[in-house]
């Protein structure tokens, strides 16, 4: 378990259908991309965090946002997301891969403190609590070997858009586990993701009803439903 390089790779692009550049707007005095970096900082866990990016010029800018944050960059397919994690994992040396991705800016750094934990600790192939964090607010880690497997195997357009789709329709074949979260965070019906206009005046609306505090799962929550009553 000691030799275990755990490594954190961030799916982030300049495309977006619903809001492009999403990646890079302003959340309250900080691109989104800056509040999840910075966020890694409170992990107990040591990893090595990357930026997956595409070969894309568009993407250009997120490769200088790395630079700017001192953040390692990949780049690699845009539509093949499968490979970029694959390629990026490879180069890296990762055995075990943590899957985010640049639309949320309230991961929980507590949970997955503990979801990597439980993850070496059972000897797992694949474990994840977004199943019952927030949405945008959990993860997933994925050894080595079963992201290889996914992409030796993946043979639908699904498994290539995404780095755990193989994996999910496969569950039975890797030893998998559900971390379990506190009562109070196990509300997967609230929305903490970026993918709209709508859902980045919300994410702006807790930043700034935060007022400088660090924005707890609990905390967002909390003002998620107080935003609610103000529209």
């Amino acid at each position: 378990m000691g030799n275990e390089k755990i490594g954190i790779i961030i799916q982030a692009r300049m495309g977006s259908h619903r809001l492009p550049g999403k990646i890079l707007m302003d959340f309250v005095g900080k691109p989104l991309l800056g509040h999840i970096v910075d966020r890694l900082t409170g992990l107990r866990h040591r990893i090595t965090a990357v930026m997956a990016t595409s070969i894309l010029p568009q993407d250009d800018v997120v490769e200088e946002f790395c630079q700017n944050y001192k953040i390692m960059c990949f780049r690699g397919s845009e539509g093949n997301v499968l490979e970029r994690y694959m390629q990026c994992a490879s180069h890296y040396g990762f055995s075990q891969i943590v899957r985010m991705t640049g639309d949320n800016p309230f991961p929980d750094m507590e949970e997955l403190d503990r979801m990597i934990a439980c993850h070496l600790n059972h000897g797992n192939d694949f474990s994840e609590n977004f199943s019952e964090l927030p949405i945008g607010v959990g993860a997933e880690i994925i050894t080595y070997r079963a992201l290889e497997d996914s992409y030796k195997f993946a043979s639908l357009p699904k498994h290539f858009e995404h780095a755990d789709e193989y994996i999910l329709d496969h569950l039975e074949r890797y030893k998998h586990e559900t971390v379990h979260v506190p009562t109070a965070k196990n509300l997967p019906g609230v929305r903490l993701t970026v993918d709209t206009p709508e859902d980045y005046r919300k994410a702006c609306y807790i930043l700034r009803e935060a007022n400088g505090q660090f924005v707890t799962t609990e905390l967002a929550i909390r003002l998620e439903e107080k935003y609610h009553m103000t529209v």
